[in-house]
C-alpha cells in the first residue's frame, strides 16, 4: 500500500484511512518501532486504563466483597503437622 506524506504545520505526517484505524484499533497514540530499515506503527493498548477509578468507586459503594469463599477457610491445618 502506498501512502503520501502530507504537510502538517511545520511538520509532515502520514494520513491513515478510517478503515485502517478501525481495523487495527488505532486511537490517539501509536508506538513507532524502528527495525532494520523499517518503521512499524503499533497501536498502544491500555487494557487496565481507569481501573484505579473503578476500584475506588467499588470501594466507596461497598461493592468490593469477595465473590468466592476463602480457599483455606474450612481447612484443618492440624492434619498437616
Amino acid at each position: 500500500m502506498e501512502a503520501a506524506i502530507i504537510k502538517i504545520g511545520n511538520s509532515k505526517g502520514l494520513r491513515l484511512s478510517k478503515i485502517i484505524l478501525d481495523q487495527y484499533n488505532i486511537k490517539d497514540k501509536v508506538e513507532l518501532i524502528f527495525e532494520m530499515g523499517h518503521i512499524i506503527i503499533k497501536p498502544i493498548e491500555l487494557p487496565r486504563a481507569n481501573w484505579d477509578a473503578a476500584f475506588e468507586k467499588m470501594n466507596t459503594e461497598n461493592d468490593d466483597e469477595l465473590l468466592i469463599n476463602d480457599l483455606f477457610q474450612e481447612e484443618n491445618f492440624e492434619e498437616w503437622n
